[in-house]
């Protein structure tokens, strides 16, 4: 997609499949403590490249860039999970370098990249309604959010692709300065535990989590929900069943959100049987 990035690289290593702590643990020893990493490709990719970083003692931190080649704006987050063996009380780290260019960061297959436009939407909606939520960037959730739908404006046609690579790109800003809360929480458990992919798992509960979002006062996320679900709908992931998700494993992923320390970030805390309900609404 990019080759003379892989011409001018010093060395390039193959992300797989998998979670990143498990990833950035097994490419520790490859990558060379003072090279600029560079990762091209998805929020996978982005992750496993800012674990990397972020195993280094601070002094030794090379700089990270990243050439997104999907909606997921984990390139403009400094979030993501520390490396397998690493000392997970460093810092996490945010790409300093990003290249952000839509006929790359745009690029998927219309079914994936709806559902990496769920990712987006979710960004959008959910920044704006945390603790951690100030006007600059909650002003660009909305934004990102009215280009979201502005970008499937056109029913069943194609979507405008530059546009989305904008909107990602200012819904990525906003989860970055708001942080994660509700939504995430059960997206990322239901990615981790049900064996869903990660875009996939937003935009199958994005359409009911805006619901329990809006009914904790999160200004405008009750408007999106039709967009959602339109999403959901173009992502083939409208449900958890349809997705391979057993009711066993709804018991078990609420069971671990229950504990996640992010649901605090949207009060009131929810509970782990409004949690269940929000998957059982999803199934």
């Amino acid at each position: 997609m990019a080759p003379a990035l892989a011409e001018r690289a010093g060395a390039v290593h193959e992300v797989p499949s998998g979670r990143v702590d498990e990833i950035a643990g097994a490419l520790l020893g490859e990558v060379d403590p003072g090279e600029l990493i560079v990762a091209l490709g998805g929020g996978r990719v982005v992750d496993t490249a800012k674990a990397l970083a972020a195993a280094r003692a601070p002094g030794q931190r090379p700089l990270v860039a990243a050439v997104p080649t999907t909606l997921s704006a984990a390139e403009m987050t400094a979030v993501h999970r520390r490396a397998a063996g690493a000392d997970a009380s460093l810092p996490g780290v945010r790409p300093a370098r990003v290249v952000n260019d839509p006929a790359l960061s745009a690029s998927q297959p219309q079914v994936e990249l709806a559902a990496s436009a769920a990712n987006a939407l979710a960004h959008a909606a959910e920044g704006p309604a945390t603790l951690r939520a100030s006007p600059v960037p909650a002003l660009a959730g909305r934004e990102a959010a009215r280009l979201i739908g502005a970008a499937y404006a056109d029913g069943d046609a194609g979507p405008d692709r530059d546009i989305l690579a904008l909107a990602a790109l200012l819904s990525g800003y906003t989860i970055d300065s708001a942080g994660y809360g509700l939504h995430h929480v059960l997206s990322q458990t239901l990615a981790r535990f049900g064996a869903v992919g990660h875009a996939q798992a937003n935009a199958v509960m994005l359409p009911h989590t805006l619901v329990a979002l809006e009914r904790r006062g999160a200004a405008g996320a009750g408007t999106l929900v039709a967009l959602a679900g339109d999403l959901a709908r173009r992502a083939q992931a409208v449900s958890l069943r349809e997705l391979g998700v057993d009711e066993f494993t709804l018991d078990a992923c609420a069971d671990a959100a229950a504990d996640r320390a992010e649901l605090d970030a949207t009060p009131p805390r929810p509970d782990r049987d409004e949690l269940r309900a929000l998957y059982a609404a999803a199934f």
